[in-house]
């Protein structure tokens, strides 16, 4: 069972800088060189050398090892390193690891990174190809057989399921994704800057898995982004204004599975996104009114219309019609649709941007931005503050 309690761990780290590559699809790079080059980049934004750190967290899925990127980086000892698994579910889950090393004082400075050739390299999208023994594997084996081979069909489930109980039309995704593009299209590091979308235009995107649209799925990208945390009382005399860790969460929800959970009581909500917005509403003390900006895990649009009903946004069935009047300013960034595929990170970034006032889609007095980490698997989630 989940907690019922809040925990001690907010207000007691902060987000000092944040720094990435350019986002592309042909890097021409090593996803090391990717990484090195995100990490100072961090680093630098937040006025540190890399001898100040000693912590790096990553995801499961990364090809560089965290002494790899010590090394390559010119980072010294480590006394804290740490990996998270299920993909994009990981991204805010490796602040909360920093953050727990670093109020515990295990580290001082911990640095979160990720890195890959998710287009020229890697491709997700390319579906299931290859996997070795495992449960997770096994789980897989009772879809694949019948043609669920990619990330697409397997929430395409979930989406029509969704659509058929609140009696919706797959145009009801539409308004997430041309929200994403818009603010994509004025921002210069987004791969669809310049391009906006209407809603004719989704509705007219070729079929990826029906319900889902191309325009409903995110791109697959080549680039790295990184997140240095460290203590909120060493943030502040830092380069950069501190974005607080005010709550951070992981959550996994009764029969879990890594996209694949068809067999729960039902398909219309994302159980492991409630179990982080119980925590981090308990932490922190806030309500979905008191949320300024919400960054929320893209990967597919129909997933972000869930999230925003699991966090009591809105009613069960009611997200489409919360997005469409801009009840919320949602992925000022661009998102995972219309800036970059970086598994959620490039999204912290954005929510530090919004606390420290510098978005180039800046959301006027934002203090408390939602942060959500990758859903229909085990996820996790921020609340991240503005200092004092």
């Amino acid at each position: 069972m989940s907690l019922h309690l809040p925990d001690a761990l907010g207000g007691r780290a902060a987000i000092a800088g944040i720094g990435a590559t350019e986002f592309s699809k042909d890097s021409g790079r090593s996803e090391l060189t990717l990484a090195v080059e995100a990490v100072h980049a961090a680093l630098d934004d937040a006025g540190l050398v890399p001898a100040d750190v000693d912590g790096l967290v990553t995801f499961t899925m990364d090809t560089s090892p965290e002494i790899t990127v010590a090394q390559a980086a010119g980072i010294g000892e480590l006394s804290f390193f740490s990996r998270i698994h299920y993909g994009g579910g990981a991204a805010c889950a490796t602040v909360q690891q920093a953050a727990l090393a670093v109020a515990t004082g295990i580290a001082e400075v911990v640095v979160c990174y990720r890195a890959f050739n998710e287009r020229s390299g890697r491709r997700f999208g390319s579906g299931v190809q290859h996997r070795e023994p495992s449960a997770e594997g096994a789980a897989l084996g009772w879809q694949l057989p019948f043609g669920l081979l990619t990330p697409a069909s397997w929430v395409a489930m979930a989406a029509r399921r969704y659509l058929h109980v609140h009696g919706l039309t797959p145009d009801a995704f539409g308004h997430v994704a041309v929200t994403a593009r818009r603010h994509a299209a004025t921002n210069p590091a987004a791969h669809f800057f310049g391009r906006p979308i209407t809603l004719a235009d989704h509705a007219a995107s070729r079929w990826i898995a029906e319900p889902l649209r191309l325009l409903d799925c995110c791109q697959e990208t080549d680039g790295g982004q990184a997140i240095v945390v460290t203590s909120a009382e060493r943030a502040r005399d830092l380069r950069r204004p501190p974005a607080v860790i005010t709550a951070a969460a992981q959550g996994a929800g009764r029969g879990q599975e890594a996209m694949t959970s068809f067999y729960r009581g039902g398909l219309t909500g994302l159980p492991e996104a409630g179990v982080v917005a119980r925590q981090l509403w308990r932490t922190s003390g806030l309500a979905p009114g008191d949320i300024d900006v919400g960054i929320l895990y893209d990967h597919f649009t129909p997933f972000v219309l869930m999230q925003l009903e699991e966090f009591g946004f809105c009613a069960p069935g009611e997200a489409a019609d919360f997005v469409a009047a801009d009840a919320l300013p949602l992925n000022t960034h661009g998102g995972q649709l219309g800036e970059a595929y970086l598994h959620g990170m490039n999204g912290i970034a954005e929510a530090v941007r919004q606390v420290r006032g510098t978005s180039v889609n800046q959301v006027p007095g934002a203090a408390r931005v939602l942060v959500t980490a990758g859903t229909g698997v085990p996820t996790s989630g921020l609340i991240l503050g503005a200092d004092g």
